[in-house]
């Protein structure tokens, strides 16, 4: 079992690794961080997550591009392949399992951040429903419908395109009240997605999945309280 000083190293090995875009690195310390007996959960989202936040980040600040972005989703996936069978085998998953449909608002065709929100869902165990980008109103309701999907996630980059998501809104609440909405991109924030009629906001894609467990577990309590 490793020390709590030997874990941080694995973890800030992975971290690099995906931030690095080393893919054969990414495998050589998924490896470590089993044989050693490091909780492959937390080897996954405070080691391999992060590293691709902090790849989203530098994308962000124009450090990185498409490609670079691209190669650190490529390290992580190595790396997860190593890891996610001992997730699945300790049963962690389960604790943040859910469903999320998510999408860029229609007249939107930014999808990068929507991309890595993606990626740390699928990291933590959930099942993703991708609508891609320029996603028209309808189609977020129809597959809330179809996917049976507690939490859906709009985003927009543009302030023009994001003027449409309390229509979407609107749309999926008259199909399910209890549906949970989040919204994110650059020209959000938590008192927007209030006044729009959601029910969280996403800075970015460390917090999405983080809020995504606050919302159904709110959806949750309040059941129980009935």
């Amino acid at each position: 079992m490793a020390t709590e000083e030997r874990t941080k190293e694995i973890l800030k090995e992975l971290h690099n690794a995906v931030s690095n875009f080393e893919e054969d690195d990414a495998v050589k310390w998924a490896k470590i961080a089993l044989q050693e007996g490091v909780d492959p959960f937390v080897a996954t989202m405070n080691g391999l997550a992060d590293g691709m936040i902090e790849a989203g980040e530098k994308y962000n600040r124009k450090e990185y591009f498409v490609p670079e972005l691209l190669m650190c989703a490529d390290a992580l996936y190595a790396g997860l392949n190593l890891l996610k069978p001992a997730i699945d085998a300790s049963g962690r998953k389960s604790e943040a399992k859910g469903s999320i449909v998510l999408g860029v608002v229609e007249g939107d065709v930014h999808d990068i951040g929507k991309n890595l929100v993606k990626l740390m869902f699928e990291v933590a165990g959930w099942t993703v429903y991708d609508l891609g980008k320029d996603v028209p109103l309808d189609k977020f309701v129809e597959e809330m419908i179809k996917t049976d999907s507690q939490v859906v996630g709009i985003s927009a980059l543009m302030t023009t395109s994001m003027l449409s998501m309390p229509e979407v809104i609107k749309k999926l609440r008259a199909k399910n009240p209890k549906v949970r909405i989040m919204l994110g991109g650059a020209p959000l924030n938590p008192e927007v997605a209030e006044k729009y009629g959601a029910d969280g906001y996403a800075k970015n894609a460390g917090t999405a999945v983080d809020e995504a467990i606050h919302l159904l577990k709110m959806l949750k309590e309040e059941e129980v309280k009935k």
